[in-house]
C-alpha cells in the first residue's frame, strides 16, 4: 500500500466527521440559506476545526455564495472543499542543504516524539542520507532505550550517554560524531518539555548555543511534535511553544486515530507554522513529509470530484 492510500485510510475518521456530516447536511437542504451555513458551521466545529477558523471559513463561503450566485446545496459543498484546499496551502520541505544539517525535535511527553524521530531517520536514510541521532532526553532512561530501538530499526547511529547526563554534552558528542562520519543530518531528541518549565526551556537554549558554536553555518530545523488526537489542545500547544522557541515546522502524529484532524486547518490559520511531517500509523514508513495537495486529495477527493487520481497524487 502506497503512502497516499495509507493517508486516505488514516484520514477516514476525520473525513467522515467533516464531509460525511456535510453530505448529510447538504441532502437535508433544498435551498441555500443561513440555516444551511449554520449547520455546516456546527459540523466543522465538531471536527475540531476551532471556532475562529470555522468562522473565517463560513464567512468566505458566504461571500462566494453571494458573488458566484450559488443556488444549489451541492455547489456549496464543492465551494467549501475549495476553500479548505486553499487553506491547507502549499507544502514546505525541510531545509537540509548543509552537511550536516540539524533537526531539533521538541514536544511534550506522549505526543509520539521518539517514534517520530525514528520514522524521520528512516525516511531520510531511504533518501540516501547518512543520519546520526542524539539522545538528549537524558531525564528518562526509558526515552533513551526507546530511541535506541527505533534507531536500530531505521539503521542509523545513535549517540547517547547514561540517564541524568548533561543533554548539552550529548549534543556536543553527537556533533563530533556527525562531523567525523560526514553525516548529512543530525537529529536531536530533547526532553518532553512544557512551555512553562523554565529549567527545561533554559536547557533547550543551552543546546541551541552548542549547535550555534559548533555548527554555525548548518541549516537548522526546530520541529514541534503535536498529537492530532488532542484537537484544539494541539493548537494551544503550538501557540505556547511558538512564544518560547523558534519553531520552523510541525510534526502531526496519530492522524489515523482521530476524527479531530480538522485541527490541521486551525493550526495553519492560528499559528502560521508549516506542517512538515504527518504520521498515519505505527509502522516505520507511516510518516512522510507533508504534501498539502496529497493531504487535501485524501481528505476531499471522493466527495468533491476536485482531486487528481491516485497515480497523479503519488
Amino acid at each position: 500500500m502506497g503512502f497516499f492510500d495509507k493517508l486516505k485510510a488514516g484520514l477516514e475518521k476525520t473525513k467522515n466527521a467533516v464531509f460525511g456530516q456535510v453530505n448529510e447536511v447538504v441532502k437535508s437542504f433544498r435551498k441555500v440559506d443561513e440555516e444551511l451555513l449554520e449547520e455546516l458551521e456546527e459540523v466543522m466545529i465538531c471536527a475540531d476545526m476551532g471556532a475562529a477558523t470555522t468562522e473565517r471559513v463560513i464567512e468566505e463561503l458566504r461571500d462566494r455564495i453571494k458573488s458566484e450566485k450559488i443556488k444549489d446545496a451541492e455547489d456549496v459543498k464543492a465551494a467549501l472543499a475549495e476553500i479548505l484546499r486553499d487553506m491547507v496551502g502549499d507544502g514546505e520541505p525541510l531545509r537540509l542543504n548543509t552537511a550536516p544539517s540539524v533537526i531539533l525535535v521538541i514536544g511534550v511527553n506522549g505526543v509520539g516524539k521518539t517514534t517520530s524521530i525514528g520514522k524521520i531517520a528512516h525516511h531520510l536514510k531511504e533518501e540516501g542520507k547518512t543520519v546520526v541521532v542524539a539522545a538528549a532526553d537524558t531525564f528518562r532512561a526509558a526515552a533513551i532505550e526507546q530511541l535506541a530501538v527505533w534507531c536500530d530499526r531505521a539503521g542509523v547511529e545513535l549517540v547517547k550517554q547514561s540517564e541524568g547526563s548533561d543533554p548539552a554534552s550529548v549534543v556536543f558528542d553527537a556533533i563530533a560524531a556527525a562531523n567525523k562520519r560526514h553525516a548529512d543530518v543530525l537529529i536531536i531528541d530533547t526532553a518532553g518539555r512544557l512551555h512553562n518549565k523554565v529549567g527545561l526551556m533554559d536547557e533547550l537554549a543551552k543546546i541551541n548555543r552548542i549547535i550555534a558554536r559548533e555548527l554555525p553555518d548548518a541549516d537548522r530545523e526546530t520541529l514541534l511534535v503535536l498529537d492530532a488526537t488532542t484537537g484544539q489542545n494541539a493548537v494551544m500547544q503550538a501557540q505556547k511553544f511558538k512564544q518560547a522557541a523558534d519553531i520552523t515546522g510541525l510534526i502531526l502524529t496519530k492522524l489515523d486515530g482521530t476524527a479531530k484532524g480538522g485541527a490541521i486547518f486551525s493550526i495553519k490559520e492560528e499559528v502560521n507554522i508549516p506542517v512538515k511531517y504527518i504520521g498515519v500509523g505505527e509502522q516505520i514508513d507511516d510518516m512522510q513529509p507533508f504534501d498539502a495537495a496529497m493531504f487535501a486529495d485524501a481528505l476531499l477527493a471522493e466527495d468533491t470530484r476536485l482531486a487528481k487520481d491516485t497515480e497523479e497524487a503519488e
